[in-house]
């Protein structure tokens, strides 16, 4: 049986948390950072956040 591709969401931070989106049926509650390429796919549910485009990447320490 196919299984459906994983969901892209877009973002405007470069810092996400992804709880699988299914309540009680979803996954536990993870902190997630954009790569430099501006992605990041959940490695619980393969969610798959990308930055959106003009957002501002912020510069940090």
């Amino acid at each position: 049986m196919p299984t459906s591709p994983p969901e892209t969401i877009q973002v405007d931070s470069e810092t996400v948390a992804c709880d699988g989106g299914a309540g009680a049926l979803g996954h536990p509650r993870v902190f997630l950072t954009l790569d430099g390429d501006g992605k990041v796919d959940c490695p619980y549910c393969g969610r798959h956040f990308i930055l959106k485009p003009g957002a501002q990447r912020h510069g940090g320490h």
